[in-house]
C-alpha cells in the first residue's frame, strides 16, 4: 500500500433543515432526519475504526447541505485550501470551517480560491501529488486554475477533467490508492486515468462509485455488493456503511468527511 495515512478527519452533524438539502434526485424522496443522524453515526464509527482522529462538528440549521464537508475545504499534506462552493446556498458554509481548519494549519498556508472562481471539493480527487479537479457546475475554470496556482506554490500538481454528466467529478471516479481507481460512466474512457488499474462500476451500482480510502480499508455504501466483491477481490479489507438518507439529497461517502 502507498504510504498516505490519514490522521485526522472532520465531520459535521446533519441538521434538522436537511429534508431542504439542493437535489437533482426529487423522486427519491425527502430525507428523514431521525435516519439521517444513525447513519451519520454509523459512519463515524466505520471512520474510528480506521484508526483516525474524528472531530465532530456542530450542526448548522441555517445550512440544509452543511453536514458534506467536503466542498467547503481541500485539505492537502502541505495546505489547506478554502474553497468557495458554486452553489450560493452553500457558500457562507466556509465561515463555519476557518478557526478548525485553523487547529490543524498555520494561517499562512490556509490559502482561499476567491471569486469570480468557485470550487467544490467534491470535484477534486488526489492521487498522490497530483490533484484532478472536474469542471462542473460548480467548480469553474477560473477556480480551477487559482486551485492550480495554490498548489505549484506547494510543489503539488493539478489538471482539468471535464465532466458531463454527474454533479461532482468524485460522483463517478474515486482513487483508492495502490493505482486503483473505481470508474464509472463518463471516466471509463476518458484519457488521462489510462494508466490506473480500472474497477468499472456498473450504472446499476454508480452511486458506489463513490468510495473512500481510510488507511488500508475501504469504505463502501451499503447495498452495492458486486463493486463490494470487486474491492475485496483487490485484497482490501471493506466496511459498508448505509447512506440512502444522504443519497436524496446528492450526497455520497466522500462528501460527508474531510479527510487528511
Amino acid at each position: 500500500m502507498e504510504d498516505v495515512m490519514f490522521k485526522n478527519i472532520i465531520v459535521r452533524k446533519p441538521s434538522k433543515t436537511i429534508c431542504k438539502g439542493i437535489t437533482s434526485s426529487p423522486e427519491l424522496g425527502q430525507p428523514n432526519y431521525e435516519i439521517a443522524l444513525k447513519q451519520h453515526l454509523a459512519y463515524i464509527n466505520a471512520l474510528k475504526s480506521c484508526d483516525v482522529n474524528v472531530i465532530e462538528l456542530e450542526a448548522l440549521e441555517e445550512f440544509p447541505d452543511s453536514c458534506f464537508v467536503e466542498d467547503i475545504a481541500v485539505l492537502t499534506k502541505e495546505c489547506a485550501i478554502i474553497t468557495n462552493p458554486g452553489a450560493l446556498s452553500r457558500n457562507k458554509e466556509i465561515e463555519y470551517i476557518i478557526n478548525v481548519i485553523e487547529q490543524f494549519y498555520p494561517k499562512n498556508k490556509i490559502e482561499y480560491i476567491k471569486s469570480p472562481g468557485t470550487l467544490d471539493g467534491g470535484d477534486v480527487m488526489m492521487v498522490g501529488n497530483h490533484f484532478y479537479i472536474g469542471k462542473s457546475d460548480r467548480t469553474n475554470k477560473e477556480g480551477i486554475n487559482q486551485f492550480i496556482s495554490i498548489l505549484t506554490k506547494y510543489n503539488l500538481f493539478g489538471s482539468e477533467v471535464t465532466l458531463n454528466e454527474v454533479l461532482h467529478l468524485k460522483t463517478g471516479i474515486n482513487y483508492i490508492e495502490n493505482n486503483n481507481i473505481l470508474v464509472s460512466g463518463e471516466f471509463i474512457d476518458k484519457n488521462e486515468f489510462k494508466n490506473f488499474n480500472k474497477i468499472i462500476v456498473q450504472d446499476n451500482e454508480s452511486y458506489a462509485a463513490n468510495c473512500i480510502w481510510i488507511n488500508g480499508t475501504v469504505i463502501i455504501p451499503f447495498g452495492y455488493p458486486q463493486v463490494q466483491k470487486k474491492i475485496q477481490n483487490l485484497g482490501y479489507k471493506t466496511i459498508t456503511v448505509d447512506t440512502s438518507e444522504f443519497k436524496k439529497i446528492d450526497g455520497g461517502l466522500s462528501c460527508l468527511s474531510l479527510r487528511f
